[in-house]
């Protein structure tokens, strides 16, 4: 059928990561975030900006063009 391969048979070498290890960086692998402590007021001001910017998102269109929106019109006559 085949060939049965040995597990005691080392793997092979690959030349070019070998060579191009040592430009790799370590990377770890714990994200480290923290935020500032904010005042009171600092945390009130901040709260209302997300709500401002939350309900533009939620209610800003893109409206279409004026020319789409008149063609549309025409179209619908």
């Amino acid at each position: 059928m085949g060939k049965k391969k040995s597990k005691n048979k080392q793997k092979k070498v690959n030349v070019k990561k070998e060579r191009y290890s040592k430009f790799r960086k370590e990377k770890s692998s714990v994200m480290t975030f923290t935020t500032t402590d904010l005042t009171p007021e600092q945390q009130k001001y901040r709260q209302e900006d997300e709500s401002h910017i939350e309900t533009f998102w939620r209610y800003n269109r893109n409206r279409p063009t004026k020319e789409i929106v008149e063609r549309k019109m025409k179209s619908k006559r």
